[in-house]
């Protein structure tokens, strides 16, 4: 089914729609979790809390990517829980942020979807395997062991790596006009 189907669905109030939801996107949203909870359990239980999430926003929001939208709400739903977990998972969560902060802290002004299209351009003009290292790390969360694990670089150059996408990022959001 069509992205623009399930969302007719959500917006007619049919339940067909998270069945549609679950089959298409579930098992992103399942990754989407893992990777940030590694605990079954709680990565499908985040999951059918991403379901009713989606319930309760559509209507009013329609998504543009319906993928994105979901991904997105899991993502979310997955750090709270974590948080809620441990002090230690929060601690990484929090390291995590800081480090994309130190390149993308603009100002209270800049409405999300500019940073988003800011964001989307940039990662498009980048090269396939620095995308898949900052969307890897930023995105889904995964630490720099495994990324240097999945790419057969040290952990050391992934880290380097990463920190040339950012500072790139934070000079592209300059070049913009944008204060960071």
């Amino acid at each position: 089914m069509q992205d623009h189907e399930i969302i007719s669905l959500y917006f007619d109030r049919n339940e067909q729609a998270i069945t549609e939801s679950d089959k298409k996107y579930g098992a992103y949203c399942f990754s989407v979790s893992m990777n940030i909870l590694a605990s079954r359990p709680d990565a499908e239980e985040c999951i059918n809390d991403t379901w009713m999430r989606a319930w309760g926003a559509m209507p009013p929001h329609r998504p543009n990517n319906l993928k994105t939208f979901l991904g997105k709400i899991t993502r979310n739903l997955s750090i709270d829980r974590l948080r809620k977990r441990s002090r230690r998972a929060e601690l990484e969560l929090t390291v995590l942020m800081s480090e994309l902060e130190e390149a993308v802290t603009l100002s209270d002004d800049t409405d999300e979807n500019t940073l988003t299209s800011l964001f989307d351009d940039f990662l498009r003009g980048l090269p396939a395997l620095d995308r898949r290292l900052f969307v890897g790390r930023y995105w889904y969360g995964y630490r720099v062991a495994f990324l240097a694990d999945k790419t057969g670089m040290t952990p050391n150059a992934v880290s380097h790596r990463i920190r040339r996408v950012r500072e790139a990022f934070r000079a592209y959001l300059e070049k913009r006009g944008y204060t960071v």
